[in-house]
């Protein structure tokens, strides 16, 4: 049986939460399939919205969490995936690392795309190909379910979120993805990194701080203060205080250039782009038409295909109509390297 993921977290105001949380719930749920939800300690499915939004509102009244697990029609890849989905009361997300807002898919496998039926045509197999057409396949989910969670609405309650391939809400830097409702907030995530990877505190506690409190927060540590992180190539292991200090004066518009601009993919990924994109197009036509070249079973779980989305899967940058942005690479990479390369071209980081 595969294992549930990645996950998603949101943040909102604990006033807030539970009408948050029913707001994602109605952008989520596929109307055609029911809704289980747990009351009473039992899970009872219903196909009423109505009657699920009353069952998590007496649920979640006497606390500690209310939540259900529905199925999601993936907007880009038409997949249906059954999640499972969370919300907390203000007492038990101070003690939890996934609150206030939590959703988990149930199964990594497929929405990771580990297991595919591909076209190769007269091409030769390729592992970075093969890598790279199992991103492409999921990658607007992954950005689709994190914007349906935080921006169901417009109502602008939840202030940021992020996914990883994991069950607790790390520091933003070494996440897959992350959503910040303001644009102009985007130091956020690394403000936020700063205080999970040096006091030690969950990021849920802190995530909606003003950037003026996290900001004090941050100068109230040792000057020259460092905390480790991996994955930022030989340039930088480590974010410092200083950095993180000059990140937050500088202008968000600059912050983000810098991000867009280090967001371009690396030499070995483009080399792998022309035959993954052959091999989606005529994987395609045989779903389309039935003809075509003999597909073949691909595994993109292999240690050879893990280690070239590590090291090579792409960044995006999507900012968002509603004056937003999303930072998003492959669950089994992290935001650090896209951070390190945007920090570096500023002359932040020491």
């Amino acid at each position: 049986m595969s294992e549930s993921g990645p996950s998603f977290f949101a943040w909102c105001d604990a006033a807030e939460t539970l009408d948050a949380f029913l707001a994602a719930l109605s952008a989520l749920v596929d109307p055609r399939l029911p809704i289980c939800v747990r009351k009473d300690g039992t899970l009872t499915d219903t196909t009423s919205m109505h009657e699920a939004v009353e069952m998590i509102r007496t649920e979640f009244a006497e606390g500690p969490a209310a939540g259900a697990s529905v199925d999601v029609m993936l907007t880009g890849s038409k997949r249906i995936f059954g999640c499972s989905c969370h919300c907390y009361t203000e007492e038990a997300a101070r003690d939890i690392s996934a609150g206030p807002i939590h959703m988990t898919t149930s199964d990594q496998e497929r929405f990771l795309c580990f297991h595919l039926e591909l076209a190769w045509g007269r091409g030769p197999r390729s592992i970075e190909a093969e890598a790279a057409v199992a991103w492409h396949l999921f990658r607007d989910d992954l950005e689709d379910l994190l914007l349906r969670l935080c921006e169901p609405d417009a109502s602008g309650r939840i202030r940021t979120g992020a996914c990883a391939n994991a069950g607790d809400w790390i520091a933003p830097v070494r996440m897959c993805a992350t959503y910040n409702a303001d644009a102009r907030d985007i130091a956020r995530d690394l403000a936020l990194s700063w205080l999970q990877r040096h006091d030690k505190e969950m990021v849920s506690r802190n995530a909606g701080l003003s950037l003026a409190a996290l900001r004090a927060r941050v100068e109230a540590a040792p000057a020259g203060a460092r905390v480790p992180l991996k994955g930022g190539s030989e340039r930088a292991h480590a974010l410092s205080r200083e950095t993180v200090l000059k990140a937050l004066a500088t202008p968000p518009a600059a912050l983000l250039e810098a991000l867009e601009a280090a967001a371009v993919p690396d030499e070995a990924w483009r080399a792998a782009e022309p035959r993954a994109r052959e091999i989606l197009e005529l994987t395609s036509q045989i779903e389309e038409t039935g003809e075509g070249p003999p597909t073949w079973q691909v595994h993109t779980a292999t240690r050879a295909h893990v280690r070239f989305l590590r090291k090579h899967a792409p960044f995006h940058v999507r900012r968002l109509p509603s004056g937003g942005v999303i930072l998003a690479t492959h669950p089994f990479r992290s935001l650090w390297p896209l951070w390190v390369d945007a920090l570096f071209s500023l002359g932040l980081m020491p």
